[in-house]
């Protein structure tokens, strides 16, 4: 049996139904309960049950480790088309994504890394568990303190904007200890139901409110020596976060281009449907200029992938995601004033789409570093500590 004959019998044994033809289904059961859990603020978690019962969970996994086997570019596909229905769904959900994506490319590219990663991969594909990450709040500087005890660590931490708290299994996270050659951070997972962790349901936000981005603290949560796959220098880039910085990114900032997408497919129905004295094909025109702007940033993301794990491709990766918020940004304020009044209206879904995309400004490299960062890199200095 091919690859490819591996891919298409694991789904064949759930569903007849493409990747996107899935994707695009679930988008539609998701818009039915997305101004809801907007609205009170709670937690998609039928949206993720729908998600596992389609074997989305494990669709990143490798085939030979029982998972789906699609590709990065594949699995970006899918949240982009979830965005349409849900943003805070798909949100919730790249982060769990981009969590599976990273192993699954160590295990595909690094053979070394196998018996590392495989352990994790075979565990989403068999018991469909949902990862969560803590790198927006981390990233490449380390965050919490690990105190080094006999056989292991104990962590003190609070962990931000921890998406998909109310039913995560594993926190992928990391802490920083003070060991003989400096600060080091640690990386590890912790079970969401070790002694020494809970969650602090303190999620109230502007936008993407149905993510359960909740706090998860770490109060004395013992972490045992063989359980911590990597240690690394803190404060500055690794070869783990090149790979985390190249293939996360483009699944995040998947789900805003999605939020562009249907905040132009709303804006241009309301605008069929008026007289055409009314209309305004100039503003539209900007608007369908940028939403391009923002597929073709977009595309080059994902097409970085394919050039491996560096500082360059971090480098093109973090120039797309400032273009791709530019554009995105801009496609949607453009469809407020296209819509007009309407817009304003919590019926029409714009103004959702409008707080859920300003998400958008806020992770990892932020505009200012991503701009440093490419400016050093083309003037040849040294950009280890740029983040």
């Amino acid at each position: 049996m091919t690859l490819a004959d591996s891919i298409i019998d694991h789904f064949a044994r759930t569903t007849t139904e493409s990747l996107p033809q899935m994707a695009d289904r679930l988008a539609q059961d998701f818009a039915s309960r997305a101004a809801q859990h907007d609205a009170d603020g709670s937690f998609v978690a039928e949206n993720f049950a729908r998600l596992k019962e389609a074997g989305l969970v494990e669709a990143g996994v490798p085939v030979e480790l029982g998972g789906g086997g699609a590709s990065v570019a594949e699995l970006a596909d899918v949240l982009r088309r979830l965005a349409h229905g849900c943003g805070a769904t798909a949100l919730a959900f790249a982060m769990h994504t981009h969590q599976v994506a990273i192993p699954a490319w160590r295990w595909q590219n690094q053979p070394p890394a196998k018996p590392a990663v495989e352990p994790l991969l075979r565990r989403i594909a068999t018991e469909r568990i949902t990862l969560m990450s803590s790198g927006g709040a981390d990233w490449v500087g380390g965050a919490g303190r690990a105190e080094k005890i006999e056989g292991g660590y104990r962590i003190h931490a609070r962990k931000t904007f921890a998406s998909g708290a109310p039913l995560g299994a594993v926190l992928m996270t990391s802490a920083v200890a003070d060991e003989a050659d400096g600060p080091t951070v640690i990386h590890f997972g912790a079970p969401l139901n070790a002694p020494g962790v809970r969650v602090d349901e303190v999620w109230d936000a502007m936008g993407m409110r149905g993510t359960g981005s909740q706090d998860v603290v770490f109060d004395g949560l013992f972490i045992a020596d063989d359980k911590i796959p990597l240690k690394r220098k803190a404060g500055e880039w690794h070869p783990l976060f090149q790979i985390i910085g190249t293939l996360a990114i483009p699944l995040i900032y998947a789900v805003y281009l999605g939020l562009a997408e249907a905040a132009r497919d709303k804006v241009m129905a309301l605008e069929a449907a008026r007289p055409e004295a009314r209309r305004t094909p100039r503003l539209a025109g900007e608007l369908e200029i940028r939403l391009h702007a923002a597929r073709l940033a977009h595309r080059d993301m994902v097409a970085t992938i394919e050039t491996g794990a560096s500082a360059q491709s971090v480098n093109r990766v973090m120039q797309g995601r400032a273009l791709v918020v530019e554009s995105a940004l801009a496609t949607v304020n453009l469809a407020m004033e296209l819509a007009g009044g309407e817009g304003f209206l919590r019926k029409t879904g714009l103004e959702r789409i409008f707080r859920d995309i300003q998400g958008a400004r806020y992770h990892p490299m932020r505009a200012d570093k991503a701009a440093l960062y490419a400016g050093t890199l083309a003037t040849g200095g040294d950009v280890s500590r740029i983040f």
